[in-house]
């Protein structure tokens, strides 16, 4: 698979970038979806420059109408390689994305040598499946990583991630009462804007404090 230009949806920052973070979307939203856009263009303000794409199962629900389900994760895995590729390699790159997206990026991120590593809603397990881990890899990552997780979130609630043996290159944010994209219950006192403000600036200050 190879990536053209016209492939990615970049927003660059004003005046020179600090950093290149190249996003994934999740499962079921495309790589312009409320939350990816917002998440971008906090990163851009922040003099990020940030890269978007999407898996071939989603762009061909954009150019074909078919809602047809998530790749196989072999072939996620490939194309998250040829992004990376297409961009000049892993070493001065932070990858990430929102929660499968993120998830394949962590799997790859030793493999290419990446900067740094940033999910938005990382899944730990399905929800309502607390024994179906998906953290074999996240025991042993070398890279830098930050999580920025919600409190409640169903595919991993902050308990429950507490009981996980992790590496210690894994950083953690946690959202006040944030679900799986953040967002707080009314009757928290908390609202959805704030959280993402927060995330994006946990993701901000972490990335900036990457060895260049």
């Amino acid at each position: 698979m190879e990536y053209r230009n016209e492939d990615f949806l970049v927003d660059e920052p004003k005046g020179a970038a600090t950093a290149t973070i190249v996003l994934a979307h999740g499962a079921g939203a495309a790589m312009d979806s409320g939350f990816m856009n917002i998440i971008a263009a906090g990163l851009a303000a922040n003099k990020m420059r940030v890269v978007r794409f999407e898996f071939p199962y989603m762009h061909a629900r954009r150019t074909g109408g078919k809602r047809g389900a998530p790749d196989r994760e072999p072939k996620l895995l490939e194309h998250w390689r040829a992004v990376v590729a297409a961009l000049g390699g892993g070493a001065k790159l932070v990858l990430g994305g929102k929660s499968m997206g993120g998830r394949i990026a962590s799997m790859v991120a030793d493999e290419v040598g990446a900067r740094g590593l940033v999910c938005f809603g990382y899944p730990f397990h399905p929800p309502g499946n607390t024994s179906r881990l998906r953290v074999k890899h996240l025991e042993s990552i070398r890279t830098p990583a930050l999580i920025v997780q919600g409190e409640r979130d169903s595919f991993g609630k902050r308990d429950e991630v507490a009981r996980y043996q992790l590496s210690r290159k894994i950083r953690f944010e946690w959202m006040p009462d944030g679900d799986h994209s953040l967002k707080p219950r009314a009757s928290s006192g908390r609202t959805e804007a704030q959280n993402l403000a927060a995330a994006i600036s946990a993701a901000s200050d972490f990335i900036t404090s990457l060895p260049r």
